[in-house]
């Protein structure tokens, strides 16, 4: 039995659409019939609606792209574009936090280490990986495969897609706060090319814990925030229900990013999103990795630390006396 099609709520139209056209289909094989103009007729109106729907998206229809739940994980697109993943397990102090997975593996024929948040596809492995909310020994367990990487001069490459750090009171009985403050300042000084990708959601700290890197890129249907959607409604409307709203105000979609100087670069996705063609959208991000590693690799030592520092010294806008500076 085939699993009921996801629909997100501004995709009914083209759902109800599709549906004709597939109905209109069978008929023409059951019956015999010449259907083809009016089979053509509904493509040619899934084509407009597909365009209307998809190029006119707004801040919080992007939101639930990504978190569509057939959109690709991390682990998905680190199979699509690299190989021999070998992953490493513990922080060597607590547990092997699921929410966070990183190891060896090969890009393009170079060893790299992969550190990535990965979200539970089913009910079972969802909470095996806590829906993708690292906890403490899951920052610990990147910090060790981080300075593992440094060791042996391997690039690092972190996949970030979590709504945020678990805030469970074990999470901050073993402080997850000071874990993910240790990690950007280790991070902000790691002597090997660093690349973030921004695969799904990138929510408050939880994302950044593994997000100080010397480049960082975001699918465009991706978001990267302080704080989601929903939780900014909370404390500014006193309503989750403005989620809506807040998203707008976040400035929390790529191209917004991109033009705040947040990320470096915007990744282009298929149609409608990932989730319709993971392949494309693999090969999307492999060509962007290539570029930026490559760029990354020609600077060394101290260069590349003076590089990084500087991208994050100018990062933002602020007003002076009325006067904007970046």
């Amino acid at each position: 039995m085939e699993k009921p099609v996801y629909t997100l709520e501004f995709e009914k139209p083209l759902r109800e659409l599709t549906a004709q056209l597939e109905q209109l289909r069978q008929q023409a094989l059951e019956t015999g019939t010449d259907l083809h103009n009016e089979i053509a007729g509904i493509e040619v109106k899934i084509e407009a609606a597909q365009r209307e729907i998809y190029s006119n998206l707004n801040a919080w229809q992007r939101v639930q792209i990504a978190r569509h739940p057939r959109r690709p994980y991390a682990l998905d697109y680190v199979a699509l574009i690299c190989e021999n993943f070998e992953e490493l397990h513990g922080d060597r102090q607590f547990n092997d936090d699921r929410a966070l997975v990183g190891g060896t593996a090969f890009f393009d024929g170079e060893a790299v280490m992969i550190i990535a948040q990965q979200k539970g596809r089913e009910t079972k492995e969802k909470i095996a990986r806590n829906f993708g909310m690292a906890q403490p020994e899951g920052y610990r367990k990147a910090l060790r495969l981080m300075k593992t990487a440094e060791k042996f001069g391997l690039p690092l490459l972190t996949f970030i897609d979590t709504p945020g750090a678990y805030p469970g009171i074990g999470s901050e009985e073993r402080h997850v706060s000071e874990a993910i403050a240790v990690n950007l300042r280790e991070m902000a000084m790691l002597r090997v090319p660093s690349v973030s990708v921004v695969v799904g959601e990138g929510g408050s700290g939880g994302a950044l814990g593994i997000g100080v890197t010397d480049r960082v890129v975001i699918f465009e249907n991706s978001y990267y925030s302080v704080i989601s959607p929903e939780g900014c409604a909370a404390i500014l409307w006193k309503d989750a229900g403005a989620a809506p709203a807040a998203a707008e105000a976040l400035k929390l979609n790529a191209d917004q990013l991109e033009k705040l100087g947040v990320v470096d670069e915007v990744i282009p996705e298929p149609f409608g999103g990932a989730h319709n063609d993971p392949t494309q959208a693999a090969a999307a991000l492999r060509r962007s990795l290539q570029k930026h590693l490559k760029e990354l690799r020609a600077l060394e030592g101290e260069k590349l630390l003076e590089v990084r520092y500087e991208r994050y010294r100018h990062l933002g806008v602020y007003e002076e006396g009325g006067v904007a500076h970046t």
